[in-house]
This record gives structure tokens, sequence and C-alpha cells, in this order.
């Protein structure tokens, strides 16, 4: 059962007053980091900067009471932003919630069912891709608030490629004054950390964009501020329902798979990496069903998807924090931000916004990682990264992670049948007796060896490669090199069997090993061939076949 409690209750077995001004204080400033990027992240999701607080208030809490780390921090990420704003901008407020719950059930059903490790399997090329993806399709979205571009008729585009057709169409609209706002804040977000590591750069580039707009009086010259966008209040989260129907929640189930997926690979990535940091352990199970908790509680009180946040769990890790206090700590920090501060938040420009977001865009891009994947990887997996790349900007983050699993799948699939082989042993001589360095083999007898897994996507290789003489009448099959196989295969080589019978040939089975020689006992093939034609090595083989023809 320690696999599904959370880490919570084991750290305060030993918690001492020292480790609690440690989490309340490392709580207090990654709340002031989360504060900004909720926000931004929360206007690139599709909604206002309200929710974004809710999220990280909501789901922050209860992903750090119930969840398997020590010091994960969760709240929103750009992971979700554009799948969000995709589901908001199509089925509204609605469909994002029952969409996020059906995600929240599955991620807690995944935990349930101990399927953590599961995660592993999504390759590599896919993650790398729709995370690259992700943040293209983020650093387009924000060119109109960063170039202060107005939509003359109205525009609402959802993709990516609409989004830069608009901005193209209305790029006679762009706001100079709004462009040096933003420019000044990335020459902050860039620079400030080599000046202080103690107040975050996102700060700091909200202060600044803040007094030149109202210094300069830019909010006169066209420069858009939050507070000209959307309604701001303190409130605090009260619950939402959506209106359920059938059609909706089938409608959603593709979107709730996504998201229940991008939360657990973002959240357990962000969790080894943390446990990297403190020298810890995990609990991966536990972790993914507080996931889906958190997302549940998420929405149901107006909130956006949520994950485990690498960058706030690493500025956890840093200032000290090492029980789940600390993330409980900077969720109640920011319930006081939003009843105190939040009115405030009308003041920040946009283009502040879209910088701070382009360094998240950066941060998330993976663009070396993804470089030295195109350099060295088989052709196959360089397919799949630039396939699950390409889908996610022209497309979603649906359609990406569907059709690249299906792509890896098929090059996988292709990739393994080569390496799986058929070779006969070969004979010379007028006699055609075959002579090794241990024993000769009389030319009644063939011998085949197969080298790899049997699966249906080499199971035809059986019938093509083997061939015998008239006047085979043993055929010896070495299985020492075939770890697995499957349904397709096993009946490949009853269709085999029943061939080589109608000819008078018996077939003998070497050094076949355990998971096959299990499916072959449960599906009664070793009944119907006869226990004593399955042997532990090649040279019972051998024997037995010598048997057989010296009894004929």
């Amino acid at each position: 059962m320690e696999n599904f409690k959370p880490m919570l209750f084991t750290c305060m077995k030993k918690y001492s007053k020292e480790q609690l001004v440690k989490d309340i204080v490392s709580g207090i400033i990654v709340a002031i980091i989360a504060l900004p990027l909720s926000i931004a992240l929360a206007l690139a999701s599709g909604v206002g900067p309200e929710p974004g607080l809710y999220t990280a208030i909501v789901a922050g809490f209860l992903i750090s009471f119930f969840g398997g780390s020590t010091v994960q921090i969760a709240g929103p990420t750009a992971a979700f932003a554009t799948i969000v704003a995709g589901i908001i901008a199509t089925d509204g407020m609605d469909g994002l919630i029952i969409a996020t719950i059906m995600a929240g059930i599955i991620l807690i059903i995944l935990g349930a069912i101990k399927a953590g490790a599961l995660i592993k399997f999504i390759p590599y090329t896919i993650t790398t891709g729709f995370t690259a993806g992700i943040a293209v399709t983020i650093l387009l979205g924000q060119f109109k608030d960063f170039f202060g571009v107005t939509y003359n008729h109205g525009e609402k585009p959802i993709s990516t490629i609409e989004k830069m057709q608009a901005f193209g169409a209305n790029a006679d609209t762009i706001n100079w004054w709004a462009v040096l706002v933003g420019i000044v804040c990335l020459i902050i977000l860039v620079a400030w950390p080599k000046i202080s590591a103690k107040i975050p750069g996102s700060i700091v580039a909200i202060v600044v964009a803040i007094a030149m707009v109202k210094g300069l009086g830019l909010d006169a010259k066209g420069v858009k501020t939050i507070g000209d966008l959307y309604t701001l209040s303190g409130k605090l989260p009260s619950i939402s329902l959506p209106h359920f129907s059938f059609a909706m929640v089938t409608k959603e189930m593709s979107n709730a798979f996504t998201i229940a997926i991008l939360a657990a690979i973002e959240s357990l990535l962000s969790a080894v990496v943390a446990d990297g940091m403190v020298n810890s352990k995990h609990r991966s199970n536990q972790e993914l069903i507080a996931q889906g908790i958190g997302n549940i509680g998420s929405v149901l009180f107006g909130g956006i998807p949520a994950t485990g946040a690498i960058a706030r769990t690493a500025a956890n890790i840093k200032n000290g924090g090492r029980t789940p206090i600390a993330g409980m700590v900077h969720s109640i920090t920011l319930v006081a931000i939003l009843v105190v501060l939040m009115p405030y938040a009308a003041l920040i420009p946009m283009p502040c916004i879209a910088a701070i977001l382009f360094q998240v865009a950066y941060n998330m891009c993976q663009w070396r990682p993804f470089v030295r994947l195109v350099k060295y990887a088989p052709k196959s997996d360089i397919i799949v990264l630039v396939l699950t790349f390409v889908l996610t900007v022209v497309f979603d983050l649906v359609v990406a992670i569907e059709w690249g699993m299906i792509i890896a799948c098929i090059l996988f699939i292709k990739r393994m049948s080569e390496e799986t082989k058929v070779s006969g042993w070969t004979y010379q001589g007028e006699e055609e007796e075959f002579v090794d360095d241990l024993r000769p083999v009389d030319k009644e007898i063939r011998v085949f060896e197969i080298t790899g897994p049997l699966f249906f996507g080499v199971s035809d290789m059986l019938a093509e490669e083997i061939n015998v003489k008239k006047y085979t009448k043993v055929l010896v099959m070495r299985m020492r090199s075939v770890p697995a196989i499957d349904v397709t295969a096993l009946r490949a080589l009853k269709d085999l069997s029943a061939r080589a019978k109608k000819k008078g040939i018996v077939v003998v089975y070497s050094h076949v090993n355990d998971q096959p020689m299990k499916m072959m006992e449960k599906a009664g093939f070793i009944a119907e061939e006869g226990e004593e034609n399955f042997q532990p090595n090649i040279d019972a083989a051998l024997d037995r076949a010598q048997e057989i023809i010296g009894s004929n």
C-alpha cells in the first residue's frame, strides 16, 4: 500500500520546525514566481487571468496534499495552452470541464492499476516533437499582443495557421509603442537573472511595463492592458458544474485522453527531475492519482487543466522546500494575492504578457535535443519527431499524438521485422552431408534457425524461407534466439507443421524459450506435436531426428 500513500503523510513522521520555516519561505517565493506565469498561461489558453490563479490555488494544493512527490509544484503549464484554447473556442467552458473531469478519472484509474511505469512507453521522439510544437504555437500565438495588432474584422482565429493568416492580414495595424514595451520586457527577462536571482525577472518586467505605459501615456497610444480586454475581480473560486450531455461526453473523449496523457507525462517527468535534485524517489502511481484529483478540482472551481511544473518545482527545491507543505503554502499565498492584488493586474500591458510567454516558449522548446536527434537518430525516429512537431503546429496536439503513436508503432514493427531472420544450415559434399565441428547431419534432416521475435509482422517468413527437399524426413526448428512469439506466428507454425505432416515430415523443436513454450502449451500445440519433439538443445534435437529416421 506504500505506492498509494501520499508523500505528505510520510514526510510528517520526521517533520521539524526548521523545515516548516524553510517550506513557508519557499512556498511564498514560488507563489510570487507563479503569479505572472499563471496569468500569462491562462490568457494564452483563451480564458481570463483569474482561472490561471484558480488553477494554481486549487490544483496546486490538492496535488501537493495527495501527491507522490515531496517537492512537486503544480499549476497551469504551457503544455496545455494550445489544447485548452482549442477546446474553449469550439466547445466553451462546458466542453473543457467535461474533458478535464474525464481526464482526471483516467489519471486516477491509471494510478489505481499501477500504470505509472507505462508512461515510459511513450517514445522520446513524440514527447520532444510535441513539446517543440507547443512552444512554436505559443510563440506564434503571442504575435498579435506583442506587436499590438488589431483584428479589424472581428476575427477569432483558433488554429496556429489561422492566427498567422489573421496576423498577416492585419499587419498594417502594428503598434510600434507596443513593440517597444515588448522588447524592453524581453531584455529584462533575459538580463535580470544575471543581476539578481532573488526577485523573479517576470515581476520586474511587469513593474517596468506598467511604469512605461502609465508614465509615457502609452495607453492613449493604443497599448492594450489586461484591464482593456478583461473584467477582473478578486473573488475566490466558486464551484461551477457543466451541462452534461452524452453527445458532449462522446465528443470530448479524445481531448480527455490527450489531457490525461499530457498531464501524466509532464508530471512524472517533473517528478523524475526533482528526484535527481533532492536525491529522493517519488511514487508514480500516487502522483497520477493526485493529478487526477487536482485536475477535477481545478475545473470544478473555475480553473483549467494542471500538471507538475518543472520550473516552479526547481525553484521550490532551490529555496529550501523539501515537503508538500511548501506546495500548499504556495497555494495559500496565491489566495492572499488574489484577494488583495488581483485588481492591479488590470494594469499589466499585453505586450509584457506576450514577452513572458516568449520566454516560456523558448525554455520549453528543447531545440538542442531536437537538433541532436535529427543528427544521430535513425530515419524512422526522425520521421516520428518531425511529423509530431509539424502536426502539433499545423493541426493540434490530439492529431499529433494519435498519428505520432501510430507511425511510431508501424515503424517499430518494421524495424523489429527486419531483425527477425530464418536461416537454414548449409549442406556440402556430393552426398549433401553437412559436417560442423561437432557432428555430421544426415541429408534427411533439415535444420533451420530462427533469430529474433516471432510476431505478426514476420509470420509469413516461415512459409517463404523454409524449403525442404524431396528426401527430407525431419525438420529441426532451432529456436534458441526467439525470445517471444504471438498468436499470429504460432498460427504460422501450426500451418508449417500441417504442411510437413502431409509430406510425411516430422518437425522437431530445439531450445524453445519460456514465453514461446508457455504459449504453445496453453494453445495445445505441444500436445498436438508430441512432447518428445520438443528438445532442450540442438544435440538432443538431432538425436531425436536421428531416432525418427532410424525408426522409418
